[in-house]
């Protein structure tokens, strides 16, 4: 849920960034990052920058209307939000 809060409010985030955000490991954040993709809720980018590996994720308008669908069903069951 982490990596989609903060793609929810950025426009894409960088590997390292979203592993200092999210103080995750790089190992568990590429797992949660690929059964995103897999599913269709973020984008990833891999390309080379400066000879260097730059991976960039962003939310899919799936991904999104997923996020703001938990986010209701989560609001309803805590009484955030009249029925």
């Amino acid at each position: 849920m982490g990596i989609m809060a903060y793609l929810a409010n950025a426009d894409s985030a960088s590997f390292t960034e979203l592993v200092e955000a999210l103080d995750a490991t790089r190992g568990n954040l590429s797992v949660q990052i690929r059964k995103l993709e897999d599913a269709g809720y973020i984008s990833v980018d891999k390309r080379i920058v400066d000879r260097k590996p730059l991976t960039t994720c962003r939310i899919t308008r799936p991904g999104r209307k997923a996020f703001n669908d938990y986010l209701e069903a989560i609001s309803g069951v805590l009484g955030l939000k009249p029925d």
